[in-house]
């Protein structure tokens, strides 16, 4: 069931259409050959979907050395200031400029691309009617903080939750449309949104993920289709020649909230 105008206040940014709600039929039904990941867990009580704000890893270390190189590399052009003029001033500030560009770009792409986990999971779990996420944290405009970046984990409550198809322009080297499901968290019994995060690339695999967690959360575990292939272990796959995922952080959960998100009330 598709919506014409957005039901959440304020819709995604490039908002394309809502998703249905918790309680709700799903809108399509999940096909595995067409899912890049099989689900990390499954059993009675919860299920867990990989998730990853970060949709290509190893090209950030990279593109922060590139970003270094134009920070640093224009240096040997300022000129003494005995010798400047107001050429010499522009250049100069152009250089400065530059150097801003470079080292915010640098520490950006190196942050975004080591310090982001492994794996940022979500788990349903059915008995408790809870969502539990973990999720890394960034902010662009804060590029060398400590406080604004890491990981936490966040509970809520299933019925909150919305999803929404979005489309934006990004940097994709002609250009072209990025397309992403996202999850907003309501007010209970309102459209008003709290807050949001990513959950999926791609309107496709977001969407069949999301009817997968709802099947789940409706039915149980039998109403999932069966996959091929068996689930990855994030923490300890082969990252020899990914220099990114080599140095990221592996998913640990902090004691409670993973017994709680794994067991019954």
């Amino acid at each position: 069931m598709f919506f014409t105008e957005p039901l959440l206040d304020p819709p995604a940014p490039g908002w394309k259409r809502d998703l249905p709600k918790p309680t709700e039929v799903p809108s399509i039904e999940p096909y595995p050959p067409v899912l890049s990941n099989s689900p990390n867990h499954v059993d009675e009580t919860y299920l867990e979907l990989r998730r990853s704000t970060v949709r290509t890893r190893g090209a950030g270390p990279w593109l922060a050395a590139l970003f270094f190189a134009l920070a640093f590399a224009p240096f040997p052009i300022i000129l003494p200031l005995e010798t400047w003029d107001s050429s010499s001033l522009i250049v100069t500030l152009t250089i400065l400029i530059l150097f801003i560009i470079g080292i915010w770009g640098g520490v950006y792409a190196w942050r975004m691309d080591v310090e982001s986990p492994r794996d940022e999971p979500i788990r349903f779990n059915r008995l408790r009617r809870k969502v539990y996420v973990y999720r890394f944290h960034h902010n662009g405009l804060r590029p060398l903080s400590r406080t604004a970046w890491g990981v936490r984990t966040e509970v809520y409550d299933w019925d909150d939750l919305r999803a929404e198809v979005s489309s934006v322009y990004g940097p994709m080297g002609t250009g072209g449309l990025i397309e992403s499901v996202s999850i907003a968290v309501v007010k209970p019994g309102t459209c008003q949104v709290r807050e949001r995060f990513h959950f999926a690339h791609g309107t496709m695999q977001g969407e069949m993920y999301w009817a997968m967690a709802q099947l789940f959360m409706q039915q149980g575990p039998q109403a999932l289709p069966t996959f091929p292939r068996p689930p990855r272990d994030w923490n300890n796959e082969d990252v020899r020649f990914n220099l990114a995922r080599r140095l990221a952080p592996k998913v640990q959960w902090p004691a409670d909230i993973d017994l709680q998100s794994r067991t019954a009330p």
